[in-house]
């Protein structure tokens, strides 16, 4: 069981990376860092998959202000990872959190949520091969997301 404990830092590392490139405002990064993912959400049937077409779904879902940010700080918390016996498959449930301070608003967390990713290890390396994303509790993202999701 000696791999057990390095893999599962390196997937739970990915789901830290995701967090600081969205934190950034880097949707190229985030398209590059879930280019071999297929994403999907509670509520729709859609899939995006694909470097380009992740970036794309960034940029025309979630604002950026001066500065090139969002103005957020996403708190992924309780990774329960779970590798498959054959070490070449993984799965993650977690929780996130979203909080923001933008424009005249107190600093507060606009929605919660958890991730259920799926991984893969490609010549030794993990990467994500699914993320499903669902949301649990809604705040106020007017000053966040330039879609409904509620």
């Amino acid at each position: 069981m000696s791999g057990a404990i390095p893999d599962a830092i390196a997937i739970t590392n990915l789901l830290y990376r995701y967090a600081e490139l969205i934190d950034a405002g880097d949707y190229e990064g985030i398209g590059a860092h879930l280019a071999h993912a297929v994403i999907t959400a509670d509520a729709s049937d859609q899939e995006t998959r694909g470097a380009d077409a992740i970036a794309a779904m960034y940029h025309t879902t979630t604002r950026k202000y001066e500065g090139g940010t969002p103005l957020t700080k996403h708190v992924i918390t309780n990774p329960i990872v779970e590798i498959d016996d054959d070490g070449r498959t993984a799965t993650c449930r977690s929780y996130y959190t979203v909080i923001q301070k933008a424009g005249d608003a107190p600093l507060r967390p606009i929605i919660t949520g958890r991730y259920r990713d799926e991984f893969e290890n490609v010549d030794g390396e993990w990467r994500f091969s699914r993320r499903h994303m669902g949301i649990d509790q809604i705040g106020d993202l007017s000053l966040h997301l330039m879609i409904d999701v509620g």
